[in-house]
């Protein structure tokens, strides 16, 4: 993490405006605003571009009227308080944060504004009373990618109608895992299909699940959402086709890196609009007056390539409903 370097980042850019501007010029100057961003599994080049790009628009720019310190947890929950309080201790103007990281920054402070990004809903995840007046100092958006998960199964079993044994892969530790199987356990039911809960909560265990997932004879893979998972589509992606599992996830970039099937709402979008938000916070609007964002499209992406490798033909009812079909 670069926290460490908060102060020297700030003294530095002082200093360095010590020699255009007058001594007095210079103390009427307001500190430039730190943006703390934590990502709780790790760096993502996309959501990053597309956060600096909105922030871009408002005017701010990094390392000339703002700055954003990155940190992570590496997958590891149990740090985010840590981090979180840190930030806290800098009195940095906004902390932008995903789910896990979201969730410790609301029990660290209830006065630096949060701008989040939840997959499952906000009001059950404890975030915010209700989308419309979030009503304290968190505001954000949301996916309701846990809402479709159901979805994501149905299709599934519309893809392989003889596979009686799916196996989910979750991350224990993650706020939305209880909720995502919640929505997933009556959908099986009415499906007729068995589930079998495959739990990860670091990068060894996912691979590790995989295999478990070829034990036991599942006939296919639903990938929960948690930014763990997200941290290393290309390597679920790898797993999927290694060991010939039929896997479905929720972000388009899935079945982009060889992953069978998507299923979900635009990652990069969501953190475009965090973006917007924390421009506007910094102009001086309150996260209790900004609604929290609900991203309603959502996109079925299938890959061919992948499916003839696992022996697999899509159906013509999913091949007319796919908004992308890589070949």
């Amino acid at each position: 993490m670069q926290l460490g370097q908060l102060k020297r980042r700030e003294f530095i850019t002082l200093l360095g405006g010590a020699t255009a501007w007058p001594l007095a010029a210079r103390a009427q100057q307001p500190a430039m605003p730190v943006i703390g961003f934590i990502e709780s599994a790790g760096p993502n080049k996309q959501t990053r571009a597309a956060f600096i790009k909105a922030l871009n628009e408002f005017g701010y720019v990094d390392g000339r009227n703002m700055a954003i310190e990155y940190g992570g947890a590496d997958a590891h929950n149990e740090r985010l308080p840590a981090l979180v309080t840190e930030l806290v201790r800098h009195q940095v103007a906004v902390i932008v944060a995903d789910g896990p990281a979201a969730v410790a920054a609301k029990a660290v402070t209830a006065t630096i504004p949060i701008v989040f990004f939840a997959g499952s809903d906000p009001v059950k995840l404890g975030l915010v009373s209700s989308l419309n007046h979030p009503g304290s100092n968190l505001t954000g958006v949301t996916t309701l990618n846990t809402a479709v998960a159901p979805k994501r199964l149905e299709l599934l079993h519309e893809l392989l109608p003889t596979a009686t044994k799916i196996a989910v892969l979750v991350n224990p530790t993650g706020p939305s895992a209880e909720l995502l199987l919640g929505e997933l356990k009556p959908a099986a039911a009415s499906l007729g299909v068995q589930i079998h809960v495959l739990q990860a909560s670091t990068r060894q265990d996912v691979a590790s699940a995989f295999a478990k997932s070829v034990e036991l004879r599942a006939g296919a893979l639903l990938i929960g959402n948690d930014a763990l998972f997200t941290s290393q589509i290309e390597e679920l992606a790898a797993l999927s086709i290694r060991h010939a599992i039929p896997s479905i996830y929720q972000y388009p970039a899935f079945a982009a890196a060889g992953g069978l099937m998507s299923y979900g709402a635009s990652l990069t979008e969501a953190y475009r609009v965090m973006g917007v938000y924390t421009g506007r916070i910094l102009k001086g609007e309150k996260p209790a007056d900004l609604p929290v964002q609900q991203s309603t499209k959502v996109e079925l992406v299938l890959n061919l390539k992948t499916a003839k490798a696992l022996g697999i033909t899509f159906p013509i009812s999913l091949l007319g409903r796919a908004d992308e079909v890589i070949e």
